[in-house]
């Protein structure tokens, strides 16, 4: 799994009545004060990322010594309880200058008034990023609230050996990855060519991403939820529709059934993200060297383009005093190369900043990835082709929804297409209930 696990967040703690107000607050009024203060800052960063003490220290002994801006680090958990706490400490006027955040959080932070529009002090950053990543940190606007920090880029991960086995090709579009799971069926049939799972709704996120989907966009002072749409609808019915006829496996991951699967070769793909050798290494440790990775299948030929799963920026908080230097401190932890190798060496993020990519931190492949010596290579290449996402302020509910309604389809192999429509009616029914205006 990612560092950036896909946690829901917590609905009872970011209830929030916009009314007529606008969509999404772009700061409070202090901010050019606080931005034109000269002087000493000493800032406070709430992170989750292991081993980010040892980076903000060359922060504070270098860049920051000559601008006098010190940088503490306060260990947080990740996911609904950093939210929660976030949130509680800025209706006290409390949070901190700082604060790690997975992108899908981001509406909920902004809908509270809690993320400063930093756009003016980080215009020379966005050059640094793939169009799709950084968009995540604009909520479709000119504002930006945070910085990118680490990414997910989807991929397709195969059993080399065993595809060579079986006579398989490596699929290139959604079609053949059918194809393929129809064709290993017929000659093992005790195998699968991978899972659908209900337990990490990132992972079916990501997949309507790829496909076009936008299940949160704004419209004037209004939420419109497109999480029935007809892009996700088509990757719905695509992976309901092989799970009924048994194409594929319908078990969860990171349970101990589907560990085996993999570590045994009763499995032999998966799709997954950038993050994947980190999981593989523990759930099929025998199987080290025989793995490969490749693009994610596409929808047309000749498309080239992936979706995310996983990630987390650096915002400043609109308590800050110091939002400009706040900033000024995020800007250069995911965009200076020293800084962005040393997230790598001692956090293990994949970068958002496009030129870390291929740094030195990058240049020998994952350990259980030995026998691809392009692994990072090929997955920076991949990366740049990240897809836009759109997420709103209710992504707990839209994530619990989906695993309840997918959950149950996949267990009983009945139609996706209408736990889709419950996922979606439960979305708009919670902002309803929150007082946001819902256009149709």
């Amino acid at each position: 799994m990612p560092i950036t696990k896909h946690n829901r967040l917590v609905a009872s703690t970011i209830a929030v009545v916009l009314g007529a107000t606008s969509l999404v607050a772009c700061g409070s009024s202090d901010d050019d004060k606080s931005a034109s203060r000269s002087g000493p800052a000493t800032l406070t960063f709430w992170t989750w990322a292991p081993g980010m003490d040892k980076v903000v220290d060359l922060w504070n002994k270098g860049p920051g010594k000559q601008q006098r801006i010190t940088v503490e680090v306060k260990k947080q958990a990740s996911g609904d309880t950093l939210i929660t706490k976030i949130l509680t400490a800025h209706k006290a006027k409390k949070a901190p200058d700082l604060v790690q955040a997975e992108y899908q959080a981001l509406p909920t932070l902004v809908s509270n008034d809690a993320l400063a529009d930093i756009a003016a002090e980080s215009k020379d950053a966005k050059s640094k990023f793939a169009d799709g990543v950084w968009q995540q940190t604009t909520l479709g606007t000119d504002a930006v609230y945070a910085i990118p920090q680490d990414i997910g880029p989807m991929m397709f991960y195969y059993r080399a050996d065993l595809f060579k086995k079986y006579g398989l090709t490596v699929p290139t579009t959604w079609e053949q990855f059918a194809e393929t799971a129809r064709a290993l069926k017929k000659k093992a049939p005790d195998k699968a060519l991978t899972t659908f799972s209900a337990n990490d709704s990132g992972l079916f996120a990501g997949l309507a991403q790829q496909a076009g989907a936008k299940w949160w966009t704004a419209s004037g002072d209004k939420w419109k939820v497109g999480i029935d749409d007809a892009a996700t609808r088509k990757v719905a019915d695509f992976w309901g529709g092989l799970v009924k006829e048994g194409a594929i496996d319908n078990q969860p991951m990171y349970q101990p059934a589907w560990n085996k699967a993999l570590n045994t070769g009763k499995e032999i793909a998966w799709v997954s993200a950038v993050w994947a050798p980190g999981t593989l290494t523990t759930a099929a440790p025998q199987t080290k060297g025989k793995w490969a990775m490749a693009p994610l299948p596409q929808w047309s030929a000749g498309e080239n383009v992936t979706g995310s799963w996983g990630g987390s920026s650096t915002a400043v908080t609109t308590d800050s005093p110091h939002k400009a230097a706040a900033a000024k401190f995020a800007a250069w932890l995911n965009t200076d190369p020293q800084a962005v190798a040393a997230l790598a060496k001692e956090s293990g993020i994949y970068p958002a900043s496009t030129s870390a990519q291929t740094g030195d931190a990058f240049a020998q492949p994952p350990a259980f990835f030995s026998n691809q010596p392009d692994f990072y290579t090929k997955a920076s290449e991949i990366a740049k082709t990240t897809a836009p996402s759109a997420w709103g302020p209710n992504v707990n509910v839209a994530y619990t929804s989906f695993n309840d309604a997918f959950g149950a389809a996949a267990k009983n192999r009945s139609d996706f297409g209408a736990a889709l429509k419950t996922m979606q009616d439960a979305t708009v029914a919670d902002l309803k209930k929150q007082g946001f205006g819902v256009a149709q």
